[in-house]
């Protein structure tokens, strides 16, 4: 729709320079500012303007039409509906832009009564955590993620819904609910997880609870995270991105041996493993946890966020919350500030004598 203007405008000029000028073309260009209002905003009508301005006097030239009543009257007309279109797509787009906006912060708090911040401390661990919206549209995403310390340790999740909106938020709190409740009762991280994907399965499975497309597209991948009194961290991943660990300066991912579908899919394995898989997580180490949106941010090239280096290029004495404004940064210069997908992180420093 956006090019209709310019194609009008380029009739008019092969009209108007060929033997078929004798058709009058004045209504044709006069409509070009104003298609051009509907479809492009102001930035656009001024360009589609400019060059019915420019095809207008060019033309005039060429048919030796200057001083004629004709000539004078188009030029007329083409400014009042230029200044018209003007005017309302600027009106147009004002109004588009509070309503989205407004839209957005309503989105923004119904997020955040669903998450909520990490606590700074959690037994032996310091912690931070840190949930970005994407810079377009007004769609609430469906990343989640939370750290609680229970009985048998810090418990930590971090999540991803498949789809935005209100159905999202939805899977959301379900998971979410279903994790906090289970963590200070189930003594196996396995159950845990077991039990968010219950939970989710019994919510889907509500008549009219979600549309006919979220249901086929609908899954969450997820990671859960344990660290006990013993110097590990046990993994609980379906179908999440890897977390890293930094040793000694050195970021690596905690890959799983075999991969697990997302909570939703668990109908794709004959048989889920019982235990969690288990690393070491010694004092003076750091944990990350986060969704897609990180290593999936491209720059203008279409490279992907090294979070690895990022990573590696923080000191190690930087407290969680500062570590996590840092990768930030870093992640608002590779994308030129345009995130296109949410991201949540959470991070956890196994500090020396914590």
């Amino acid at each position: 729709m956006q090019c209709v203007p310019f194609l009008i405008a380029l009739a008019v000029l092969v009209i108007e320079l060929t033997p078929a000028h004798f058709i009058y073309t004045g209504p044709l260009l006069t409509g070009v500012p104003a298609l051009a209002a509907v479809t492009m905003g102001p930035k656009g009508t001024a360009a589609a303007t400019a060059l019915a301005l420019a095809i207008s006097v060019t033309t005039a030239a060429w048919n030796s039409a200057w001083g004629t009543l004709q000539v004078y009257t188009n030029f007329l007309a083409l400014g009042l509906v230029a200044v018209a279109g003007f005017i309302t797509s600027s009106a147009v787009q004002t109004r588009t832009q509070r309503e989205l906006d407004q839209v957005r912060r309503i989105a923004v708090a119904a997020q955040e009564v669903v998450l909520r911040p990490v606590p700074a401390r959690l037994g032996p661990l310091a912690t931070g955590s840190l949930c970005l919206a994407a810079g377009t549209g007004a769609r609430v995403g469906g990343d989640l993620y939370e750290a609680v310390q229970t009985p048998y340790g810090v418990r930590m999740i971090v999540g991803d819904v498949r789809g935005k909106g209100l159905a999202a938020v939805r899977a959301v709190a379900v998971v979410l609910g279903a994790f906090r409740e289970a963590v200070h009762y189930e003594d196996e991280l396995v159950e845990v997880m077991n039990r968010c994907g219950a939970a989710l399965r019994r919510e889907v499975a509500v008549p009219g609870a979600y549309e006919e497309e979220v249901l086929l597209e609908g899954f969450i991948t997820a990671l859960i995270a344990q660290v006990p009194d013993e110097p590990v961290v046990q993994l609980v991943n379906r179908g999440h991105p890897p977390p890293l660990l930094v040793h000694r300066g050195r970021a690596t991912p905690l890959v799983p041996p075999l991969p697990l579908p997302p909570l939703g899919l668990e109908d794709l394995v004959a048989d889920l493993p019982a235990k969690p898989e288990s690393y070491p997580f010694v004092p003076g180490d750091r944990l990350l946890l986060y969704t897609d949106g990180v290593i999936e941010a491209r720059d203008r090239d279409g490279a992907f966020f090294a979070l690895p280096e990022a990573m590696e290029g923080i000191p190690a004495d930087v407290p969680p919350p500062a570590f996590l404004e840092l990768l930030h940064d870093a992640l608002t210069r590779h994308t030129g500030g345009d995130l296109a997908d949410d991201v949540a992180m959470i991070l956890a420093d196994l500090r020396p004598g914590g």
